[in-house]
């Protein structure tokens, strides 16, 4: 007897407390055996054949309990007499699943073992019991039983010098199942068969009442196996509810507007790349960023210059300038323009023009325009009282003398005026004088005289006040008025 308790604490120990198939569940189990039965030999019996039945009850998945009664009738050894023995049993079970078809068990309880007819077999012993054993499923009501099971009485009533007793019995039955029992729930997600919309739910998902999963970011992987619940709304996700971001730039695919999006490249919400300097580059890859708008850059956004004379490709207006050369802002060779008129020294007829006076594209002033507007010769004067030119005349006439040659179309009056200091006819023939030695300069550089015409005016048409230094000054000036 403590080797069977030994083997059936093992078995217990080994395969686990694995769950009864909860179909079997609030169960009642009917059957039906045949037995064979080995006495103990101080009874003087032979093994024998006999059989009986039981009804048993699933408590739960694990717990059980049982009767059974069975019924034979062995021979003694002597072959003189035939003994009769009735047995019944209550035995609490502990069920063990192993696999989809069987269901191992141990039990242990209470046996009546009632001898009867014959002395010296005309007694009854009480005893105890254990045994293991195993259901083999033919479907989901019906299986085989088979078990051995040990019967051990402490103090036997037999008259056969023993103080104890003990048998084995070995038995093959069939068992069916009625009654009770969970309901079918195929996919295990607790609820049953007849009342799941969505059978064949994958494991572990989160069901509702119905039995369907539940997706709360609606991104296809139920409740409960989405590793990356709060999915953002149309993203594409993976096998575990994953966002898949195929350009790694922490827009999930589906909402990536610009996939394919450059590795290190700066993204917007909507996953396309910004580009603060507008030269094609995106952010985060341009090695040279706030890039002038309009210049050609390499792959690393940094600007090409072909020439290389500081000014990028792109917005060079002068490209293949030779090397050294200095250039100016927009590439082209800086020219020198002692004046500051804009013509460059080489190209400039008249060098030394007074700042900010309009000028052609000789460099010379600009004297004549369609108004025919007057032209005062300020730096023109003449010695005291006389018409001889001053040395320092001859820069602004020979200007002058330029403009004409450039412009030989135009025919000119050259007016000459005096102050009012001096009696009228002496400031006319002083006026006139001076006309006519501006004339004969140009000519002299020359300009064609009868392009020219000398008049003297006196003090007539003063610009400035007579009364000072200063205004008499301005008024001692000579004209030029453009003729029709």
């Amino acid at each position: 007897m403590r080797t069977l308790t030994t083997a059936l604490a093992t078995l217990l120990a080994s395969a686990g407390v694995r769950t009864l198939p909860a179909q079997h569940a609030h169960q009642f189990e009917l059957g039906a055996f045949g037995s064979y039965t080995r006495y103990d030999r101080a009874f003087g019996l032979d093994n024998q054949f006999g059989g009986g039945a039981r009804v048993g009850y699933f408590f739960g998945r694990v717990v059980g309990a049982e009767l059974d009664i069975g019924y034979v009738e062995p021979n003694a050894t002597s072959g003189v007499v035939t003994a009769e023995l009735t047995h019944g049993s209550g035995s609490l079970v502990l069920n063990v699943a192993a696999g989809e078809r069987h269901l191992l068990y141990i039990l242990g309880g209470y046996t009546r073992l009632d001898f009867e007819k014959t002395p010296p077999y005309r007694f009854t012993d009480n005893a105890v019991h254990g045994a293991l054993g195993d259901r083999l499923f033919l479907g989901s009501r019906a299986a085989l039983r088979l078990e051995v099971r040990a019967i051990y009485a402490p103090s036997t009533h037999g008259s056969f010098g023993s103080g104890w007793a003990g048998h084995v019995v070995g038995s093959l039955g069939l068992s069916v199942f009625a009654g009770g029992g969970r309901p079918s729930d195929a996919d295990g997600d607790g609820v049953p068969d007849k009342r799941d919309a969505c059978p064949n739910t994958p494991h572990g998902a989160t069901v509702d009442s119905r039995g369907c999963p539940s997706d709360a970011d609606r991104d296809g992987v139920p409740d409960g196996l989405d590793q990356c619940p709060n999915t953002p709304p149309g993203a594409t996700v993976d096998a575990a509810g994953c966002p898949l971001d195929a350009d790694k730039d922490g827009v999930p695919d589906g909402l990536d507007q610009c996939p394919g999006t450059p590795s290190g490249a700066r993204v917007d919400a909507k996953g396309c790349p910004s580009d603060g300097d507008g030269d094609g580059v995106p952010d985060g890859v341009d090695q040279c960023p706030n890039t002038p708008a309009g210049a050609v850059v390499d792959a690393a956004g940094c600007p090409l210059d072909g020439d290389k004379d500081g000014v990028p490709d792109g917005l060079d207006k002068c490209p293949n300038t030779p090397p050294g050369t200095e250039v100016d802002a927009v590439g082209c060779t800086r020219i020198a323009d002692s004046d500051g008129d804009g013509v460059d020294d080489t190209k400039d007829k008249c060098p030394g023009t007074a700042p900010g006076t309009r000028v052609d594209a000789f460099g010379c002033p600009i004297l004549f325009t369609p108004e025919r507007t007057p032209v005062i010769l300020r730096g023109v004067t003449f010695e005291t009282g006389r018409s001889a030119l001053k040395l320092e005349s001859h820069t602004v006439l020979d200007i002058v003398a330029q403009s004409l040659l450039d412009n030989p179309d135009i025919r000119i009056e050259i007016a000459g005026y005096t102050d009012t200091t001096g009696a009228p006819a002496t400031n006319l023939r002083l006026s006139q004088a001076r006309a006519a030695a501006v004339r004969a300069y140009l000519a002299a550089r020359g300009v064609a005289p009868g392009r020219m015409v000398a008049r003297g005016y006196g003090a007539a048409n003063p610009i400035a006040p007579n009364k000072t230094l200063d205004g008499r000054a301005q008024n001692r000036r000579v004209e030029l008025h453009q003729l029709p």
